[in-house]
Parts: structure tokens; sequence; C-alpha cells
């Protein structure tokens, strides 16, 4: 009994603790950037919001859903990447997609590798010898088949 009411105290203080909407988060994050000394010049005492996607934001309890917005909520400097029309927000670490990306590409390469090395069938037939050196002599030599030089005199 004493743990049941444990935790219906500890529900109580969690919720109560919890922000009941984005303006509240907002808000706090607000005082804790603006204590920073590198403010933006331009922004003219506009507030720095956090670089925080709407996508990530939870879907439900918004005056505006499709956007994840309440209404008076201040927008973004950046509201074209951070809205939910901006890029989407990778669900895998960049790095592990390198990693994974590289993993696939290997593959296909030794595959690629493996067909041309280690499945092609030797040759049926002997490759064909030529007499005198591969016929150097009969064709008339290496000077003679060199490719001519042009000259100014050609043309």
């Amino acid at each position: 009994m004493a743990s049941h009411l444990s935790r219906g105290a500890l529900r109580a203080a969690l919720s109560a603790s919890r922000p009941r909407s984005l303006r509240c988060t907002r808000a706090a994050s607000n005082a804790a950037s603006s204590s920073n000394d590198d403010k933006d010049p331009q922004l003219a005492g506009y507030p720095e919001l956090p670089w925080v996607s709407n996508q990530s934001l939870p879907p439900r309890g918004w005056w505006d859903q499709q956007m994840r917005r309440n209404f008076g909520d201040p927008v973004h400097e950046y509201d074209e990447v951070l809205s939910m029309w901006g890029p989407d927000i990778p669900h895998v670490p960049p790095r592990q997609a390198l990693f994974q990306f590289s993993l696939a590409v290997s593959a296909f390469v030794a595959f690629g590798l493996a067909c041309k090395y280690a499945l092609l069938p030797e040759r049926p037939t002997v490759p064909r010898e030529y007499p005198y050196s591969g016929l150097v002599r009969e064709l008339g030599g290496l000077e003679e088949n060199k490719a001519r030089e042009l000259t100014d005199e050609d043309d």
C-alpha cells in the first residue's frame, strides 16, 4: 500500500513538472539562451529560439496540428528549414548511414569481382601463337608500323 501511494505521488510530481504546451518549453529555452553574451545583433530583441525541427515535436496537443504550433508562438528565424515542410530529419545518424552505404558499395564491388575472377570459366582453347615474335618481321618490323607524324608539308 505504501508503494502505491509513493507511485501516485511520483506521478503527480512528474505531471506537475511537465510543461503543458510548447510555449512553456520555448520560453524556458529562451531564458536559458538569452543569458549568452553572443547575441545576434540583427534580431534586435526578437527571441532567439532553439534549433529544433517541428518534425521532432509530438504530433498532438497543438492549436495548429499540421504545423505543430500554438497560436501566438514566435516564428523561428529559419522557419522554412525547421517547419514541417522543411528537409526531413534523418532517422539514422549520418555516421551510421555512411557506414551502411560503404558496406553496400563494398558488397556490390565484391560481387562484381567475384563474377569477373572467381566465376569466370577457363578458356576452352589455347590462345593463338604466331611465329617470329608475333609476325613482327612479316609485317615489316616495329619501325615500319609506327604512326606517321604530321608535319606542315603533309597538309
